[in-house]
């Protein structure tokens, strides 16, 4: 289906009305951290976006500068005392920016390659897979690292350290099944498994059905799923993720379920803002609506429903990092700290500035990689402070941009999502009995 609303794809003048220009988001925006510079705060873009929506200044090389910048991390509307609904206003500034601005053939190419088809297509990704699977088992990766060869290629070599780990068998092979709740089955949900994530995190998605089975849900993986678009809005491509959002609308919506399930809170966003995305659509801005109802970040559905206590004790100290689209974009941040406080013998240490952003941003780091570091960096610190053995988070981005964290700005501390410490005292319970 043709995307017809590219009209709509710049900010509208009543989301850029309603900054008062307070200022109050200033301390909130991880780059103005970074640098104290106006136009690369919030305010500062917003009064950009201000001046090319008048037609007092042009898409030039420094509006996309600092468009590009941001993180998106949505911590600015947190902070906000007026509503201004920031995440709306650069998506769709950086759509406008990819209408009006050529970019080189290759990086045309390459943006059309991994947007319009790598994060589609389960065949290509097992592909990717298998090979990066191979790369690391037969322990190149390790040797290559060992002996410093990356440091010799610049940025490519940076970029090395941000790279997922293929984990086989891959998730794709589970799309489409249904797995029972143990017990009396209470709920019936949809699990959305994501794109890259049945490749470099199939254990956490694994670890997410389970949980949700201990809690009595029969778990329905809906064949016909896509990836959610999170990706396409971020990088100013919504006429793709509309396409995806009409798929999954489909594959999912007429199935009954109690709940749409999604482990990876940037994608949650997305998901849940279906409605904004398809507005302008006849055939689908209902559905859309129906839909986004429905959907839940699977820490928010399970602080929600009576939790299953029967956990094995998890000695260990833990920490937590806000997801920024889980904390600011889904304003979902106490759930996740009650899960963790039901497990038996865990220890928790909030750390300073837990809802910060760490730099991660869907593919800022690879994209922004000097400033995502700086801002990995200090998320480091405040990690480090807490004297924390595991660092818990809620997206599979974030779990990657903490690991490379860990390896390079800490004590090696482990990584895991909130689930998948639920599920270790899930199966140590087990253990036990």
């Amino acid at each position: 289906m043709a995307d017809s609303t590219v009209i709509s794809d710049r900010p509208k003048q009543a989301d850029l009305d309603r900054c008062v220009h307070c200022g109050l988001c200033l301390n909130a925006c991880p780059t103005y951290r970074e640098l104290g510079v106006e136009m690369d705060s919030p305010r500062g873009r917003i009064y950009q976006m201000v001046q090319v929506a008048s037609g007092n200044a042009h898409i030039g090389p420094s509006y996309v500068e600092h468009i590009d910048l941001c993180l998106a991390c949505r911590a600015c509307e947190t902070a906000c005392p007026s509503g201004v609904q920031y995440g709306r206003l650069v998506e769709a500034a950086r759509a406008q920016i990819e209408h009006a601005v050529r970019r080189p053939v290759h990086i045309q190419l390459l943006r059309h390659f991994v947007f319009g088809h790598l994060l589609q297509s389960r065949l290509t990704l097992t592909i990717f897979g298998t090979i990066l699977y191979i790369y690391q088992a037969i322990g190149l990766k390790k040797l290559v690292r060992n002996l410093g060869f990356f440091k010799l290629l610049g940025k490519l070599g940076d970029l090395e350290q941000l790279t997922p780990h293929a984990e086989p068998p891959f998730f794709f092979s589970q799309i489409g099944k249904t797995f029972p709740a143990e017990g009396k089955a209470r709920y019936r949900v949809a699990f959305l498994a994501g794109c890259i994530a049945n490749v470099s995190f199939a254990r956490l998605n694994e670890a997410t059905v389970r949980v949700l089975q201990k809690n009595g849900c029969d778990v329905v993986i809906p064949q016909d799923q896509t990836c959610c678009g999170a990706l396409h809005v971020h990088s100013g491509l919504p006429r793709y993720a509309r396409a995806l959002a009409r798929r999954n609308i489909d594959a999912v919506l007429e199935g009954n379920f109690d709940a749409i399930i999604t482990n990876a809170a940037g994608c949650g966003s997305t998901l849940k803002e279906y409605h904004d995305l398809l507005e302008h659509d006849p055939g689908y801005a209902e559905k859309a609506a129906h839909f986004t109802a429905r959907v839940k970040d699977v820490t928010e559905f399970l602080a929600s429903i009576e939790l299953n206590p029967n956990m094995g004790p998890l000695p260990i100290t833990v920490t937590y990092q806000d997801s920024c689209h889980l904390a600011h974009g889904q304003r979902v941040r106490l759930q996740p700290r009650k899960l963790l406080a039901a497990v038996p013998e865990l220890r928790f240490q909030e750390m300073p500035l837990s809802d910060l952003c760490c730099g991660s941003a869907g593919i800022y780091n690879v994209v922004q990689n000097e400033m995502s570091m700086q801002i990995l960096q200090r998320k480091m610190d405040s990690v480090n402070s807490t004297g924390a053995e595991l660092i818990v988070t809620a997206n599979p981005g974030c779990m990657l941009q903490l690991h490379a964290g860990a390896r390079l700005y800490g004590k090696n501390q482990d990584v895991a999502h909130v689930v998948e410490v639920l599920d270790e005292a899930y199966s140590r319970a087990n253990r036990i009995s």
